[in-house]
């Protein structure tokens, strides 16, 4: 692919679809709500701390690539952002609603299982079940490649998938060059231990997910 977003810019366009898609009635978004949309605390990973200067200066620099826009115009007082990364007349690129939640969801918290990324995308898509979130990544293997297998980790159920639009992934190793035999003894995949590690490790990242969205609930509540 010809599109290479740094990590910042994966930031600010991941926010403006998200915002786009989970509160329409506030988007587009001012650089304030942007540069706190890029700092929240929830359904963020890494969690950041960026000024109004660092976003503004990663804005400009999507405006330059035309990934984003200014619908206020740039005599506003108030500039009001809206991204052109993808479902628009100015290019090529075009998901539809499960692609771009889960793409959405790997701009704004890197590779996630295929699990993860069916409990973390219910705000901005809806999957039955993981089978559905399992084509719907193969579908952007074959299309782009938009996103990447990468190999599963000892102790792990399922493999992670990361985008490709920061280009390749650094160190990176496909699934078919893991080598089994870097397993501890007794997590070998299918082994009871194995399969209780790995349910026993979504269910912690499940409940870390709920614990975060509830505790930004209540801050919201209290503001």
């Amino acid at each position: 692919m010809e599109l290479v977003l740094g990590p910042l810019e994966a930031r600010v366009i991941g926010c403006l679809i998200e915002k786009e898609i989970s509160t329409p009635d506030q988007y587009p978004l001012s650089l304030n709500a942007l540069v706190n949309a890029c700092n929240q605390k929830s359904n963020r990973d890494p969690v950041l701390e960026l000024g109004e200067l660092e976003i503004r200066a990663v804005v400009d620099e999507l405006v330059r690539k035309r990934l984003v826009v200014n619908t206020a115009g740039f005599n506003a007082r108030v500039p009001r952002y809206q991204h052109r990364f993808c479902n628009t007349e100015f290019g090529d690129l075009k998901f539809n609603a499960q692609e771009l939640g889960v793409v959405c969801e790997l701009l704004l918290r890197g590779p996630q299982t295929p699990g993860e990324l069916r409990s973390r995308t219910n705000r901005l898509c809806q999957f039955d079940d993981v089978t559905q979130v399992d084509a719907v990544l193969n579908r952007l293997i074959e299309q782009g490649p938009y996103v990447v297998k990468l190999a599963r980790e000892p102790g792990k159920r399922e493999s992670r998938f990361a985008h490709l639009f920061s280009g390749e992934v650094t160190g990176a190793a496909l699934e078919q060059g893991l080598d089994a035999r870097a397993q501890p003894e007794g997590t070998a995949q299918g082994s009871p231990l194995h399969d209780r590690l790995a349910s026993l490790e979504e269910e912690v990242s499940l409940l870390r997910d709920q614990v975060a969205a509830l505790t930004a609930r209540l801050d919201a509540m209290t503001a």
